[in-house]
């Protein structure tokens, strides 16, 4: 089997990384310079000797994002800009997602997903937008596959919480919004 050049390497992990860290960060900017330096780390180290090289690479990515986030909170910056990724899948054939997922528009997951703490966020974040398997994120992460599917509900299950108590106050809401708004 040929080896594989650098070139070959980055355009093959370049998207996945780049989205990745652009759904995490939420920054264009930031992304960008994240997947750099993502690929400077990997092409710094003997990545031709590495047996899960996509796991690897995207375990790298989400270090480099979750550092970003964390230095962030720390200044007190809040991750305001949010920016829509095009035609997302983020659908899949577990049940439990298909009702969360098809609840919600873009944009409302968009928001209840930033509101996840980042354990949660990096999970979902990995299975649904990385697309990558239990196993490849209990790798990525360094923890269990338990741990993986354990976060995995735990985020569905809050996000299922938040979209039911925002639906109540929306309809209950939203009519007395348009009544005073329609008599005033």
């Amino acid at each position: 089997m040929p080896e594989v050049t650098e070139h070959e390497l980055f355009h093959t992990y370049n998207k996945d990384v780049y989205r990745t860290c652009l759904y995490m960060l939420k920054n264009v900017q930031d992304a960008e310079d994240v997947c750099h330096d993502v690929f400077v780390v990997v092409f710094r180290q003997d990545w031709r000797n590495v047996s899960h090289l996509r796991t690897w690479i995207m375990r790298i990515a989400m270090n480099q994002c979750l550092n970003i986030i964390r230095r962030n909170k720390v200044k007190g910056e809040k991750q305001n800009k949010m920016q829509l990724l095009h035609k997302q899948e983020v659908l899949s054939n577990d049940p439990v997602d298909t009702t969360v997922m098809a609840k919600l528009s873009f944009a409302e997951l968009e928001q209840q997903l930033q509101k996840l703490p980042d354990k949660l966020l990096s999970v979902v974040t990995l299975r649904y937008i990385g697309d990558l398997s239990v196993a490849e994120i209990a790798e990525t992460l360094n923890i269990r596959q338990g741990t993986v599917r354990t976060r995995l509900y735990k985020a569905l299950k809050l996000m299922r919480k938040k979209i039911e108590f925002y639906e109540k106050v929306n309809m209950k809401g939203d009519n007395t919004y348009e009544v005073s708004r329609i008599q005033g």
